[in-house]
């Protein structure tokens, strides 16, 4: 009887996927990864530092040198209350890409551990989701350390500036998805090279640092393409409550990354691990 009770308790995906895709299990692939920090949780602690590093030296130094700039819906305010929002997009971005690139690609070509997972009832979704799932806990962890950071300088503007925690949360889950199909294409740790060749573009030119409309007309449509870019935008207007319709298209277009994100690494598992 336990048995026959146990498939409506895992949800619907366990009763429409075939059993060799999913197993319900994505849960214990979560909690290897959490076993396995907890004996290098320095490891874990020290990715909070880079973007907080980042924003005490526009505090400090560059802010300085820069008045006031204008934010969502034309609102004027400081340069880094401008840019703390960008930091903590490209925060959850860089975390969430760490983890389902570097520390996947380990897993997956030395140390076997995927293999090892399949030959139990875990399946590739299982894999996939436990991964994405991890990134976006640690995304969780840092977003939450940048954001009171942000609130003891003053930097949120509005209430809304909370939310802030489960659009990061968003962000790390739309680039882990993407970041481990990219991973699975990679046949050496030298090809990582391009890897941070388009992230570092990314970073600089999807207006962490400047508003779009400094951009020719042209190169705006080409950075309104940018994954990050709709991440910063949905950051900037929560921080200080501006809010728009052009946030639903941000949350679409990064839901709609996940999920193709997540649909491709599993079928990527399944065709490197299930020959």
């Amino acid at each position: 009887m336990a048995v026959l009770t146990e498939a409506p308790r895992r949800g619907v995906l366990l009763r429409i996927l075939p059993s060799a895709l999913y197993s319900g299990r994505s849960t214990a692939v979560l909690e290897r990864t959490f076993l396995t920090y907890s004996h290098a949780w320095m490891l874990f602690v020290s990715g909070v530092f880079e973007p907080l590093f980042y924003l005490m030296a526009f505090q400090l130094g560059f802010g300085k040198l820069v008045g006031e700039v204008a934010g969502p819906g034309g609102q004027a305010m400081s340069y880094v209350a401008f840019v703390a929002p960008g930091l903590l997009a490209a925060s959850a971005m860089n975390g969430a890409i760490l983890d389902s690139t570097y520390n996947l690609f380990f897993k997956l070509k030395y140390a076997k551990l995927y293999d090892a997972m399949l030959a139990t009832p875990i399946g590739p979704l299982d894999i996939a989701l436990g991964e994405v799932g991890w990134s976006v806990l640690r995304g969780g962890i840092y977003s939450a350390t940048f954001l009171g950071v942000m609130t003891v300088m003053g930097l949120p503007g509005s209430w809304w500036a909370l939310l802030m925690i489960p659009a990061a949360l968003l962000i790390a889950m739309a680039f882990s998805a993407i970041g481990i199909v990219l991973v699975t294409f990679l046949r050496s740790v030298s090809q990582f090279d391009y890897i941070n060749l388009v992230l570092m573009p990314l970073f600089l030119f999807s207006t962490t640092f400047y508003p779009l409309s400094v951009y020719p007309a042209g190169i705006q449509w080409i950075v309104q393409i940018f994954p990050l870019y709709h991440g910063i935008e949905l950051m900037r207007g929560l921080s200080v409550g501006v809010l728009s319709w052009g946030m639903i298209g941000n949350v679409a277009y990064l839901v709609a990354l996940a999920a193709v994100g997540i649909y491709a690494s599993s079928k990527r598992f399944g065709k490197l691990l299930l020959r």
